[in-house]
């Protein structure tokens, strides 16, 4: 076994940073500890259902943490739930899932696996697929399975008892899936579980399901759930305050930038490779006057790109941030539209080239941000007064603080 540091100490101390709760912790310092002496990697699991095409840096949370075992050398187990997704998990569910199609959870899945090894070594990184163990289940083994908890139990769960008083319909299915995802602990004799804190019900019933088959439980890990980039919801591409994985360069910079100054230490902390030491070195840093907030955001947002590009288009796109936002510039590049190829003239009406450049997904947004100001032409603020625009070859079109586009007639 090889890590970096073989003292047990040490490794708990990088672990537990950053963590909600790792229950129970006594147990897992006396794993880690019985690892380390007989040189035996512990095996760390974690679970994502492919239930649609793209991940944002929220749900990188755990795959950092993934990262920090297996830096310390220890086995990363991902199981891609490619059977569990035909349920989805009911966690923070106020109604049942629709079901997908095997064809569209496989597709995402495809991409799961590409996005992850942004993050996750993938010589280090054992990928299993649920489907492999729970397919082949007969009815038999499925009662023997069910008959390990109690329905009374399955409605300690939040979701469940909120829904059951509230006469919501919780499919029978449903109760099946932490049932589901605690069997991945037992076939794979899982060490510790990794999942957020919305997750603690199903990491717990790993302990209990394995416990039932006479092996050691396994320790749950949980880990905070990030806030968006409006600072008070948790991130979601609904919401529209996520950073996605597979965004742009330049877009995830621009992002960055606007997290609150409040929450920049929480986003090195838990969504970046940033060491705590480092991070502690930056909020005294902050508090005691020694580095502008500006600047270490800017940080942020090279760090954040770092990792899903490399540390050249992380500096390129700062550059740009200060060119274009901070000395009020354009950038070098950006998309062109052609008027004509998009059925319009040289004095199109602004809604209609909003839509038409995909600045805007409908008229009626497009009325919003004119109402709001956000739309410029050659820096000159239109609004809705402006139905009509004279266009000129090579003009720029700029919405928001990020949008641009350059009209080609």
């Amino acid at each position: 076994m090889r890590n970096i540091n073989n003292d047990a100490e040490t490794q708990i101390k990088i672990l537990k940073k950053g963590t909600v709760g790792i229950i129970p912790e006594d147990e897992f310092a006396e794993k880690l500890k019985r690892s380390l002496n007989e040189n035996r990697p512990l095996r760390i699991k974690l679970g994502l259902d492919p239930t649609s095409p793209d991940i944002h840096i929220g749900h990188t949370v755990v795959l950092h943490k993934m990262r920090q075992f297996q830096d310390l050398g220890h086995q990363a187990v991902i199981i891609i739930g490619d059977y569990t997704a035909r349920i989805g998990d009911p966690t923070g569910r106020s109604e049942t899932r629709r079901p997908l199609r095997e064809e569209q959870i496989l597709l995402n899945a495809q991409t799961y696996t590409e996005q992850l090894f942004k993050i996750l070594d993938p010589a280090k990184t054992r990928l299993e697929y649920n489907s492999t163990w729970l397919a082949p289940l007969s009815f038999a083994d499925i009662l023997t399975l069910a008959a390990k908890t109690t329905v009374a139990r399955i409605l300690e769960r939040d979701d469940f008892a909120k829904r059951y008083s509230e006469g919501a319909a919780i499919g029978l299915h449903e109760f099946f899936y932490p049932l589901m995802q605690g069997y991945d602990s037992v076939v794979l004799e899982a060490d510790v579980e990794l999942g957020g804190t919305d997750q603690t019900f199903n990491l717990l019933m790993g302990r209990s399901l394995q416990r039932d088959y006479g092996m050691e439980p396994q320790i749950a890990m949980t880990m905070p759930i990030l806030e968006g980039l409006d600072g008070v919801q948790k991130m979601s591409k609904s919401l529209d305050n996520y950073i996605g994985v597979c965004e742009e360069p330049r877009e995830m910079f621009g992002k960055s930038m606007s997290i609150p100054d409040e929450l920049m230490l929480r986003y090195f902390e838990l969504a970046t490779p940033v060491g705590f030491r480092q991070v502690d070195d930056l909020k005294r840093g902050l508090e005691e006057g020694r580095y502008h907030p500006r600047d270490v955001k800017m940080r942020l947002g090279r760090e954040i790109v770092s990792i899903f590009y490399d540390r050249e288009q992380a500096e390129a796109v700062q550059q740009e941030f200060v060119r274009v936002f901070q000395k009020k510039g354009i950038p070098d590049e950006m998309p062109e539209f052609c008027l004509k190829d998009l059925g319009l003239t040289a004095n199109p009406e602004i809604v209609s080239l909003l839509v038409a450049v995909g600045f805007a997904p409908s008229r009626g947004e497009a009325r919003r941000l004119l109402e709001q100001g956000g739309v410029r032409l050659n820096d000159v603020k239109l609004d809705c007064l402006h139905s009509d625009v004279a266009v000129h070859d090579g003009d720029v079109l700029k919405v928001g603080k990020r949008k641009f586009g350059r009209l080609i007639l």
